[in-house]
């Protein structure tokens, strides 16, 4: 490190899920203002009473070492942080610590206790946190959400609220893999294969999304309503009988939407959108056919969303929304061909 640095050892603290542009902006500021950087991440106990979906702590201090050492920084420090201030109130070596505008306050109550154990105040480093395209933070809690990248933008692009998207066979030969985890079963039982989904996935806290007549019948059959379905009256594009159609007073809330087939609407995307803000269980009746609703229900959901959709004569293929689901979406929505 250059010797003209003006602290000798600057602290950093916080949760660091999910790796942002901001967090990044902390670290850059902090190894160009000290020769030395220490940085603690809150324990894993204390991290999920955040949420659920926070990333485990190994993993959460694997990226910033990962990051630092990209970066070429050598003198550092990465390590739990057990309570609410860290070693910050009695650390001797310590001179500056590095705030956004939200945690400066506790910075403020640390110099407090510095001074009383006879310690000089750290130098308080405040750095604004990065706006995101399109208005707000960037932040760990909207990634979580599901509405903006690590980068802060937005999954959901302006062009799909207005124009309607056509799928190409270049699309359709990538969509012949299932997207997924394929939990077999018989179509005349696929009882069997949700069952299994039941047993695998957790979803006190975690939305589940059917998309289909037949995928969300069978979790309606077995007492399971969710948190949103799409279904279009029909299987293999074939009508359903009566017996077989879907009871939408299982629903508090029903919306209507047009989407031909091969195709993706804005119409579809608005009410895919409306569902998730809401809390109440939604159904969403297709005019068309709902087979490429996952790729928009993706990139609406909060990460840790568990989304189903029947495999013909295979089973159920269950998905769980991530960051890399996202992008995988995203990048196949910019294959598909703009109508208007």
């Amino acid at each position: 490190m250059s010797s003209n640095k003006r602290f000798e050892c600057c602290l950093i603290g916080g949760t660091f899920d999910r790796l942002h542009a901001g967090h990044e902006l902390l670290f850059t500021t902090a190894f160009s203002m000290a020769h030395r950087v220490e940085i603690y991440v809150l324990n894993q106990i204390d991290a999920e009473k955040k949420s659920p979906h926070i990333l485990e702590f190994e993993q959460r201090i694997e990226d910033i070492e990962t990051w630092i050492r990209g970066h070429g920084y050598t003198n550092f420090l990465v390590s739990e942080l057990c309570d609410r201030h860290g070693p910050a109130p009695t650390h001797p070596r310590a001179d500056c610590i590095i705030s956004t505008p939200e945690t400066q306050f506790e910075c403020e109550k640390i110099n407090e206790v510095r001074t009383e154990n006879n310690l000089p105040e750290l130098e308080i480093i405040v750095v604004a946190q990065l706006p995101s395209v399109g208005g707000g933070i960037i932040s760990s809690t909207r990634i979580r959400n599901g509405q903006i990248d690590k980068q802060g933008f937005p999954w959901i692009h302006d062009m799909w609220r207005t124009s309607t998207l056509m799928m190409t066979e270049e699309v359709g030969d990538m969509l012949k893999q299932p997207f997924g985890v394929l939990f077999e079963g018989s179509e005349l039982e696929p009882s069997i294969a949700m069952g299994n989904i039941f047993m695998e996935y957790d979803f006190s806290e975690s939305l589940l999304i059917t998309v289909g007549d037949v995928t969300t019948k069978t979790a309606l059959d077995m007492d399971v309503v969710p948190d949103i379905a799409l279904i279009d009256g029909k299987t293999k594009r074939i009508e359903l009988s009566d017996s077989h159609q879907i009871n939408i007073h299982h629903f508090e809330q029903n919306l209507m939407a047009t989407n031909p087939a091969g195709q993706l609407t804005p119409n579809l995307l608005n009410a895919i959108e409306h569902c998730f803000y809401s809390e109440e269980h939604s159904v969403i009746v297709v005019d068309g056919e709902e087979d490429l609703a996952p790729l928009f229900v993706h990139l609406c959901a909060p990460l840790g969303t568990v989304v189903l959709y029947g495999q013909p004569n295979k089973g159920i293929v269950a998905q769980i929304t991530t960051l890399a689901s996202k992008k995988r979406c995203s990048d196949i929505l910019g294959l598909f061909e703009v109508l208007d």
